[in-house]
């Protein structure tokens, strides 16, 4: 994964805004002059927007560590934010005034093609990413260089999406905001997503993996790895993972019951049919995996 952008911001001036962002709690109690917060939240908002700080990044180790800190001053952005209008006539929104629009300049080597997309203060697109329309980025979220991000796509607030991702169109990565320590989505670098795909409640798809369209993930949903003959779930504090370079498909296995075995109910089953190595294209590896599937 993309590791945090520093140049601008250091270790120091990120544990000096940690501080400030962990005290903003007793500045609303105590009732300061709230122009001080709002001042403080533009500051920390900008190091999202950077990529300085992050509501979850990966260890040296491969594992992700969640910042509490960042997403409590996301949430202290709406409750010092006061809601107002933006826009005009047909494209006219209502919503707290910390978290606008995101703007773009011809600079930022970032392309948000014509049509409805809205990328909300507080996201981070790296260099060379695509929105098509109609797409959302939300608040949190953090899009690594290269990645396209597909129409009817939404990435939730604090998703955390690597380098060179593929978002099919209708893609829905569900943000986890709250609670502060519960980790969010993760897709690592070079994950191909499928069209219509959900991710939820925290999964992680490793790096490489691809993911036919129509999968959904969640915290409750057992994936059955037809190659290692094992079954993958979400366990205690651990979130479900899908492997490195695993391809998963939409599958089906029966239902127990009796009745439901009377009346052929089968229940939604995502299946891992095979992994893909470094040289396989993911378009190529999903192909072929869905045509041997489908006999």
């Amino acid at each position: 994964m993309n590791e945090p952008t520093t140049d601008t911001i250091t270790e120091n001036e990120i544990q000096s805004l940690r501080a400030e962002v962990e005290g903003l709690e007793a500045r609303d109690q105590s009732g300061m002059d709230s122009g001080d917060a709002r001042r403080l939240i533009d500051r920390f908002l900008d190091a999202l927007e950077s990529g300085g700080i992050r509501a979850a990044s990966p260890t040296p180790d491969r594992q992700w560590r969640v910042h509490p800190w960042v997403k409590s001053g996301i949430l202290a952005a709406f409750r010092f934010g006061s809601i107002t209008s933006f826009g005009h006539g047909d494209l006219s929104f209502v919503d707290v005034d910390t978290l606008p629009p995101r703007k773009f300049g011809e600079g930022s080597r970032i392309r948000i093609v014509p049509g409805g997309t809205a990328v909300r203060r507080g996201a981070h697109l790296g260099d060379e990413t695509i929105c098509m329309p109609p797409s959302y980025v939300n608040v949190g979220a953090f899009v690594g260089e290269r990645t396209m991000v597909d129409s009817h796509a939404l990435v939730g607030s604090c998703a955390q999406i690597g380098a060179r991702v593929h978002l099919s169109a209708a893609t829905q990565v569900g943000g986890v905001l709250e609670p502060v320590g519960a980790l969010p989505v993760i897709v690592e670098d070079d994950v191909f997503v499928g069209g219509g795909c959900g991710i939820y409640e925290g999964c992680i798809v490793r790096r490489g993996a691809v993911l036919a369209p129509g999968v959904i993930l969640s915290r409750s949903t057992p994936v059955f790895d037809l190659v290692n003959e094992c079954i993958l779930r979400a366990e205690s504090e651990n979130p479900l993972e899908i492997p490195e370079g695993a391809v998963v498909v939409p599958g089906s296995r029966p239902a127990s019951s009796p009745f439901a075995q009377t009346n052929g109910i089968s229940l939604y089953a995502p299946v891992i049919v095979k992994y893909r190595d470094a040289r396989t294209d993911a378009a190529t590896v999903l192909e072929a995996a869905l045509r041997g599937y489908a006999r």
